[in-house]
């Protein structure tokens, strides 16, 4: 008796790990995260500490910023600010104290579920040509945004370390 043990999906089979309302919430759970650690951060320290030639954080929270609603905007209109004119680039991005840069996060996770409720489920799996240089399949496009931040996200952890701060836990995400 010959049996598979493996089943291999049939063309018809839609395939995920998540849904889209799933891959937004894992999102948001980052996004808090990375929000409590701006909150933790002294004020002078957020603009001008750095370690190793690294940028402040802060410059790190304008490009996450600068990426993440323009990146989601850019699936549903399909109309793609290049790399080099997004604003953590052109220093678009102002702001000068932990309060600006809060609400400039919290405008971009505004914007970000604002524009993730019109993007089409098959759109995530459409190759796009991000930013005018990245092409991918959109939901990799959206998980390189999520990658980054938590690779700057690092970063800050290690700052507020070397600044005797306890950083929030990374895998709080309420």
């Amino acid at each position: 008796m010959e049996t598979n043990a493996i089943q291999q999906p049939t063309e018809t089979a839609a395939a995920s790990v998540y849904t889209p309302d799933q891959f937004l919430q894992s999102w948001l759970g980052q996004r808090r995260v990375t929000r409590r650690l701006i909150e933790a951060f002294p004020q002078e320290a957020l603009f001008n500490y750095s370690i190793g030639g690294m940028r402040p954080f802060a410059e790190m929270v304008k490009e996450i910023i600068s990426m993440s609603s323009p990146g989601v905007k850019g699936l549903v209109t399909n109309d793609w600010t290049p790399i080099a004119g997004l604003d953590h680039h052109t220093g678009k991005v102002e702001a000068h104290s932990k309060n600006d840069l809060l609400r400039l996060w919290d405008d971009a996770t505004e914007a970000i579920t604002t524009y993730w409720a019109q993007i089409p489920a098959e759109r995530f799996q459409e190759t796009v040509l991000a930013f005018g240089q990245y092409e991918g399949v959109a939901n990799s496009i959206i998980q390189y945004i999520i990658d980054n931040e938590i690779h700057h996200r690092g970063q800050a952890y290690v700052y507020l370390r070397s600044l005797g701060v306890e950083p929030p836990a990374f895998y709080e995400r309420s």
